[in-house]
């Protein structure tokens, strides 16, 4: 039997296996309500009146798996631009999951993601994260799809 101190998360043992999976999943849910047109989005900025810019590009798109890139971006003295968080999503469509698969925040440095520990302090973040993007009203609305691409799927006729 489990002691008091034991608690599940997301119906799973903490820091196990069966439980990042879940923490995946539910990235991908809230992922998906951030950006419902993931699928046709390749680079975007979410603007809410006071808050910083929400930016998301799109790395690598496959059948199964989408690879993007979220972040805020601050300015830097010399003039350039510091993204914080530099998180690196990969999206497994099939699996209806979504994985921090590098996250360089400078106050930690990166090279988190070779532990389960590692992919648990990551994940969490992602997770934490995307519910506060979305508290603060971010969100990417679909891109609105070419003419000929709605019409197509309307008529399998058009060419």
């Amino acid at each position: 039997m489990l002691g008091s101190g034991y608690r599940l998360w997301h119906g799973e043992a903490p820091r196990s296996f069966a439980g990042l999976m879940a923490v995946y999943e539910s990235n991908y849910r809230r992922l998906l309500v951030l950006a419902p047109g993931l699928d046709t989005l390749e680079a975007a900025v979410s603007r809410v009146p006071g808050c910083l810019d929400l930016h998301l590009r799109v790395l690598e798109r496959h059948r199964y798996t989408t690879l993007l890139h979220l972040t805020y971006y601050f300015d830097e003295p010399g003039g350039g631009l510091r993204a914080d968080p530099d998180l690196t999503i990969r999206v497994y469509h099939d699996a209806r999951q979504a994985e921090a698969v590098a996250c360089t925040r400078p106050q930690r440095g990166g090279g988190e993601g070779c532990t389960l520990a590692g992919r648990w302090r990551m994940n969490r973040f992602l997770e934490k994260w995307l519910a506060y993007c979305l508290a603060q009203g971010h969100g990417f609305p679909p891109a609105a799809r070419p003419r000929r691409a709605r019409l197509a799927a309307a008529d399998p006729a058009v060419p």
